[in-house]
């Protein structure tokens, strides 16, 4: 079903599309050792390898969501930070969202366990074409925390250096348009980070940020996960 959302653009007003189809991009490492040391870290919590690399996942659109608190049906699953692309007819944009995923879940099918949880996406976007010539300098990083009171502890970092080229992505996709577009209404997350130490793991609280320091500018979003009583 389609999602209307409002985001904010850096320098412009504010944006509302309607996103009507929703992807998860996996595996875009640009470097193949650090794609497989991906791999080795989720097949160590039972989650099988990729049939390929990279792989489009379609998700339901109304996943994607600006909100702080997500609601899960258990406390297994984790944040990835990510790139986000949104086309919504006229522009391309640029964004940050986490492809959380149920790890449970994961063990049996990665695309079910995708599907089954929101994508936090932070209420704000940058132009595509003033960042397209210096991406890869672009920074994302990510912490996580169990507690409110407690210190973030650092989750990921890295650069879009590390991913592929996000215009190779967009051409690749399943819902390509025009050479470098999307699909009007089209979101993609665009591939993750390793996690710097400690594995993959779930946590209450998770936070990201992208970094542009060549317009010296940053994109921040933090959300909740709450867990559902299980009745049994």
């Amino acid at each position: 079903m389609p999602n209307t959302l409002t985001f904010a653009v850096a320098g412009a007003e504010p944006v509302t599309i309607t996103i009507e189809r929703a992807i998860i991009a996996g595996w875009t490492g640009r470097n193949t050792d650090a794609v497989n040391h991906h791999i080795a870290e989720l097949e160590a919590i039972g989650v099988p390898p990729p049939s390929a690399v990279p792989l489009f996942y379609r998700v339901a659109a109304g996943l994607v969501t600006t909100d702080e608190a997500m609601e899960t049906v258990d406390a297994t699953g984790s944040g990835e930070a990510e790139p986000l692309v949104i086309d919504d007819g006229k522009k391309l944009y640029l964004g940050l969202g986490s492809d959380h995923t149920d790890r449970q879940l994961e063990t049996h099918s990665v695309a079910l366990s995708k599907q089954i949880c929101a994508k936090p996406t932070a209420p704000a976007l940058w132009a595509f074409d003033e960042v397209v010539s210096h991406l890869d300098q672009i920074a994302i990083r990510s912490f996580i925390r169990d507690d409110e009171n407690a210190a973030w502890i650092p989750y990921q970092e890295g650069t879009l250096a590390s991913i592929r080229p996000l215009i190779e992505l967009i051409d690749a996709s399943p819902s390509a348009a025009s050479p470098s577009r999307l699909e009007p209404g089209t979101a993609m997350m665009c591939g993750t980070f390793a996690v710097l130490s400690g594995g993959v793991r779930p946590a209450r609280f998770f936070r990201m940020e992208m970094t542009d320091p060549v317009l010296g500018r940053t994109i921040e979003h933090c959300y909740e996960t709450r867990t559902l009583p299980v009745i049994s």
